[in-house]
This record gives structure tokens, sequence and C-alpha cells, in this order.
């Protein structure tokens, strides 16, 4: 983790307003205009929205979204969270796990400590067919003849840029540490190496900005694809993690671009790779119910922590010994574990579950609305991950025995993460055609 001695009480959003103040009125009216603030003043009484009665708001955020609320940005001053503990004290980043305009509405979670963001193409198809915030863009884009995905994409790039600036004062000062925003490539390109390479240097070249990360996933036909990536000076979040036969083939594609790319300066190359959590229980959960046997209905709600502690281990184990020391002399930085998937999907489960016995050094939690509401309000900070790594390969091993095949539950779980993302994705451009073709009938 990059200096968090450095960062005993940061302030990011103060530090883009003071960015700001001290820039000159050319480079302030560009980014008033990207980011949409009619002033500058307006600028400044949107940094000081806080969630300094976080706690008191919180149910009301459960009827909808943290960031995409209704609120007028007005607040009282930033108070501490256990999010700024959470990084400060155990050296793990809170990201948000949801993006939508407008991107402002960040701020308060950017002032209550969070680090970076992440999206997918089911979060951008629940933002932009719900939301009329995109409409006068998408109505420009459709007079000028754009075709539906060419669109899609101008929508995306526009919302990834815009929360880039906002994270950019943490990414700065955390010397490209933290700070990230991400957005994925289209799915459809999952089994597609090739194509995979091509949009991923199409997205960092058209997004510009130094604290993108470029999302692939990490099915087979895409590991070499992050390697390729990687090797040309592009900070990727690999995503679809679901076991660690897999997880060590994406470490691998990391190191591997990192000694390919031929620089001397490894600094600015960052990765981080997502490990997804709470679909390795729903699954198991399953077969487990199946089995049916008190053994195995006493493991439910367990393989996913489990596998995900042994996830932790691994990465200590690769990035260690000659070969990654010889990388950091060039200034490379591991890629750190990102816990994806964070929400609990059994309500009979803690809403803390997949956050909490998670917490350790030089990793990312991306938290959803649900995960993330819940950690605020009653979440404790403590290094977990690594506590009992024995018990976690018991559990590991005990599911193994019943006939539990994680090779098959990693696969079946990449298959459906792949195709849900597929669907999120033509379903949006079924939705912006619908919307397209009603604007030309209203022109006509």
């Amino acid at each position: 983790m990059s200096s968090i001695s450095k960062l005993s009480n940061p302030n990011p959003a103060a530090s883009l307003s003071s960015k700001l103040r001290s820039g000159t009125r050319s480079s302030q009216s560009q980014l008033k205009c990207l980011i949409g603030f009619p002033t500058l003043t307006t600028f400044n009484t949107n940094l000081a929205t806080s969630t300094s009665s976080m706690r008191t708001h919180l149910p009301q955020f459960s009827r909808g979204s943290l960031m995409c609320s209704q609120t007028d940005g007005n607040g009282s001053p930033a108070k501490r969270t256990v999010l700024h503990d959470l990084y400060e004290k155990e050296g793990q980043s809170p990201w948000y796990d949801n993006l939508c305009r407008p991107v402002t509405d960040l701020l308060p979670l950017i002032a209550s400590g969070v680090r970076g963001v992440t999206s997918n193409p089911a979060i951008f198809q629940k933002a932009i067919s719900s939301s009329n915030a995109y409409n006068d863009q998408f109505k420009q884009l459709v007079q000028e003849g754009k075709d539906i995905e060419t669109a899609y994409w101008e929508l995306v790039v526009k919302d990834i840029q815009d929360a880039c600036k906002l994270f950019e004062p943490i990414y700065d000062q955390t010397d490209g540490g933290d700070g990230y925003v991400s957005v994925e490539v289209s799915p459809r390109l999952a089994d597609d190496t090739e194509g995979t390479i091509e949009a991923a240097k199409w997205l960092h070249k058209v997004v510009a900005r130094p604290n993108v990360y470029i999302k692939i996933p990490a099915t087979a036909a895409c590991i070499p694809s992050i390697k390729e990536v990687i090797a040309n000076g592009i900070s990727v979040n690999v995503t679809l993690i679901f076991s660690l036969a897999r997880y060590e083939a994406v470490i691998d594609a990391y190191l591997d671009g990192l000694e390919a790319s031929g620089l001397n300066d490894l600094s600015k190359v960052t990765s981080v790779a997502s490990f997804f959590v709470s679909r390795v229980d729903t699954l198991i959960d399953k077969m487990l119910e199946k089995i049916g046997t008190p053994e195995a209905l006493d493991l439910r709600g367990k393989a996913a922590v489990a596998q995900a502690a042994l996830a932790y281990e691994l990465y200590q184990k690769k990035f260690s010994g000659p070969r990654w020391e010889a990388l950091v002399k060039k200034g490379a930085k591991k890629q750190r574990l990102l816990w994806a998937s964070t929400s609990v999907k059994n309500p009979a489960y803690p809403d803390t579950l997949y956050v909490a016995p998670l917490i350790g050094p030089d990793t990312v939690s991306t938290m959803p609305d649900q995960a993330l509401q819940a950690f605020i309000d009653h979440g404790t900070v403590s290094r977990t991950i690594d506590s009992n790594i024995s018990e976690a390969k018991g559990v590991y091993n005990a599911l193994e025995k019943l006939g539990i095949d994680w090779s098959f539950v990693g696969n079946q779980l990449e298959l459906e993460g792949v195709e849900s993302f597929k669907k999120s994705f033509d379903s949006l451009l079924d939705t912006l055609q619908e919307k397209a073709n009603s604007l030309r009938l209203v022109s006509l």
C-alpha cells in the first residue's frame, strides 16, 4: 500500500477544490464543463457535502442507491467513518461498486472514505435505462447519426472520465496507488483474445485518464490479453475470477506483462485482481443442500470466505521472492486483490459476511449499496483475512471430500458471469435503440 502515513487525514475533496482555486481560469472552466457545475461556488458547496450523519440517513439508502440519490447537495462538514479506519489502520481500500449520473453524487461517498469506483455492463444497464440524465447527450448523439453501440460507449466514457476527475486527488496523493475508476470492455469479447486487446487499447485511449482501470474478464481466452495489455503499459482490473487456479493464471499474466513491457519504470502500470465472493456461496450452498447431510449443511455460507482467504495466501506467495523483487527494482507495484460480489445474497447471513472477514493490507473491497451501507453502519475494522488460514484450508478440503469440484464451480460461475453481462449489455442496446426510434419519430 502506498505510504499510508502520508494520508493520516486524507481529504481528496478538499484537495480537488484547492486545485481548482489555484488553477487558471481556463482550467477551471474546463473542469466545470466536464462535471457539470455551473459555478465554482456551487462546486465548493458540493465538495462540503458529507455523510456526517451517515448512520442517521442510511435507512433511506436502502430504498434506492447511495449514489443515485435525489439530494439537493446540502450537508454538514465531513466526519470520519469506519471506511477511513479501514484504509488507514488496515491498508484496505474501500471502493464503491456503482456509477450513474450525476457523478457528483460520489462526492459525499468520497468524503466518507470511498477511494475508487467499479462499474460493469449491468451497472450501466441499470443506470442508463432507468434515468433521464442521459437523454440530452443521447439525443445529440442520435441527431449526429451515431450508431447505437457508438452512442453507448460515448455515454459510458463521459461517466468514467467525470468520475476519474473526482478521484484524481486520491490517485495523486498515493502516487498512483489508489483512486481508480474501472470500465469494462464489451462482454461480447470474453472469448476473443485479440478483440479484447484492441478494445482495451481503444478504451484506454479515449478515456485518457491516468486513474482509469480497463476491466478484462479472466476467461481462458483473455489471460493472454491481460499480459499483452499490461505489456503495453495499460493498467488493468481483471474481473470475474472465481477459482484459485484461474487467479494464479491472472497473477502470472500480470507478471509476464510487466516483464514483457520493456519499461524501465513500472510504477505507473498497476492492476487489481477482482476475486468474486458471494456468488461462490450461492452456487455451493445449492450443491450442499442437494447433498443434504448434516456435515454438508453445516458448511453452507463458508465456502466463499475460505477460498478468498486461500487466495490471499497465494497472493502473498506470488508477490515475493527473486522474480518479484527484480520487478520491484523497476518500480513495480503488487497486483492487489479486490474482493468483488460483496453483497449478501442469502438474507439469513450477516450483511457484512463478505466484507468483515476479508480485511487485510494491500487489498480492495468494492461494495455495492447494500454492503457499503451495512459496513458503514455497524462494521468493525480489524485484520481478518489471514487470521485463521488453517480453518479456511479445513473448509476448502472438507468441501472437496463431499464431492464439491472447485474447478467446476469456477467454470460455471465464470460462464454465468459472462452471460449475465452479455445479457445486460444487449438489453441496454435494445433499450437505446427503442429510444432512438422514438426520437426519430418525434423529429419527423
